[in-house]
């Protein structure tokens, strides 16, 4: 019974890796760009967690000079609304949902366009009990970091995907 545990683990191993199974976010996210300029203020979150997985992904170097950069990332749209999704019978909020939309693209030195306009959009939906407010203050404040977290995951793999179409090339 103790020799068939190790056995019956490295079946499972050896079927994920045969299967192409990998976790989420790792590997596969590397941009065909050598230098990556990101259009966003200093302190903007997406900003700042996009350059993290840009500088952990490693190959594309981030720069603050959009004029010297392969590619410049410039956000178009950033809307967050919190909204109500249902009340109790005394009128009371149970639950909220909260939206992200945001929209990017990617274009070069000269401002061609290399990566066209993107949407993403991402909904998560959390109950509200009024006699827990800081609680589920906290939780709405983790729920919007979650969503930003994901947000950029989703922008990586989209970047890493999509092909980029080279602007000069085609003007000949």
């Amino acid at each position: 019974m103790r020799l068939l545990r190790p056995l019956f683990a490295l079946i499972l191993v050896a079927a994920l890796a045969g299967c192409g199974f990998h976790l989420r976010g790792a590997g596969g996210n590397t941009l065909p760009y050598k230098t990556m300029a990101i259009a966003l203020p200093e302190t903007a979150d997406v900003r700042i967690w996009l350059e993290r997985h840009i500088r952990g992904s490693g190959g594309t170097e981030v720069i603050a000079d959009p004029k010297a950069a392969e590619a410049v990332f410039q956000q178009l749209a950033d809307n967050r609304q919190k909204s109500i999704l249902s009340v109790n019978a005394q009128g009371r909020v149970r639950e909220y949902r909260l939206q992200m939309t945001y929209r990017f693209r990617l274009v070069n030195a000269k401002g061609e366009e290399i990566v066209g306009p993107n949407e993403i959009g991402i909904t998560r939906d959390f109950n509200f009990d009024d006699s827990q407010v800081l609680a589920k203050d906290i939780e709405e404040r983790l729920l919007w970091r979650d969503m930003s977290n994901d947000l950029v995951n989703q922008i990586m793999r989209r970047l890493s995907i999509v092909k980029p179409k080279t602007p000069s090339r085609e003007t000949d």
